[in-house]
């Protein structure tokens, strides 16, 4: 299960300005009407709704310097760095919901610095289609939600590196990666020199998911006393979850994806949370935000001869 907390604080962070589709921007909300917050209460869990962080708007404009939508994205991180902390030094378990996945630059801020005072060491297992480790030289588009991971290993810009108090906000070699599949050509060589914990869909293809969660947590565990979990909806197979702006195929199956999900819980390794890019503009009937609600169920002890949902 994951470690002790005293409550869930749900963090809204409403903003697409990261990403290059809109209505990510939809996503908090798509999860509240899925039930998140009855699901983990049904569960026994107390449950806070901090409801959402109110930050600057999609402004829709053309990258300045390599980055768009630089200063809007520094103001929305530093809210939800903010709010990640506020949270973690109450003794509650936050959940960002988000929004891009941009936003993650803020929420692992907050963690870092949190545990930098609490002197533990922090991991974080990043599940993704994508791998995040964009800069300028590397990016087309300038979509900063193509570049946290890099950012969090110190290589961006100092609005955003300098976050968490210290460069790098987190270690390369203490973030384990699990679903990549969507590698731009120049980002390799970076996620290659940095040292990240790359477990790609071949991999998981060859080995099957089972073997590759095991390695997985206990890398997390081995590099962190805390481990923060980001989870990117484009994860999983469009097939399974349609509501994302940059979808790519061949990716997790909904028992894969749950099998990720109830081992995390397992292990007992969890002390922090991100849901982003789910984007309700391109869902079909909330699909993908109920998806996401189960996975959140498993991460936090639903079994299967126990489900309590209704289309089980």
């Amino acid at each position: 299960m994951p470690r002790s907390f005293s409550s869930i604080r749900l963090i809204g962070a409403p903003t697409d300005v990261g990403a290059g589709h809109r209505g990510g921007s939809m996503g908090p909300e798509a999860l509240r009407v899925a039930g998140l917050t009855q699901a983990l209460e049904l569960l026994g869990q107390k449950v806070q709704d901090s409801g959402n962080l109110a930050g600057p708007v999609n402004p829709n404009a053309q990258p300045a310097g390599g980055y768009r939508h630089l200063a809007e994205i520094a103001e929305w991180c530093r809210l939800v760095r903010d709010a990640v902390e506020g949270a973690l030094d109450d003794g509650d378990l936050p959940i960002v919901l988000g929004g891009d996945h941009s936003m993650a630059i803020g929420s692992i801020a907050g963690v870092a610095k949190h545990c930098r005072r609490a002197e533990k060491r922090l991991s974080v297992i990043w599940f993704d289609a994508h791998a995040d480790f964009n800069t300028p030289e590397t990016s087309a588009s300038g979509n900063i939600h193509g570049m946290p991971v890099a950012i969090l290993a110190g290589h961006g810009p100092a609005e955003l590196v300098g976050l968490a108090g210290e460069v790098p906000a987190v270690d390369a070699g203490a973030i384990v990666q699990i679903g990549i599949r969507s590698v731009d050509r120049m980002e390799k060589s970076l996620v290659v020199e940095n040292g990240l914990i790359v477990h790609d869909m071949r991999e998981i293809d060859e080995r099957g998911m089972r073997a590759v969660m095991e390695d997985a947590i206990a890398e997390a565990a081995a590099r962190g006393d805390h481990v923060h979990v980001s989870f990117d909806i484009d994860f999983m197979d469009p097939a399974v979850a349609p509501g994302v702006g940059t979808t790519v195929p061949g990716g997790p199956t909904y028992r894969e994806a749950q099998l990720c999900m109830e081992m995390i819980y397992d292990a007992g390794i969890m002390g922090s949370l991100d849901l982003v890019e789910l984007n309700p503009a391109y869902d079909i009937r909330n699909r993908s935000a109920e998806l996401v609600v189960e996975m959140v169920e498993s991460l936090f002890g639903e079994q299967i001869l126990s489900r309590h949902r209704s289309n089980i």
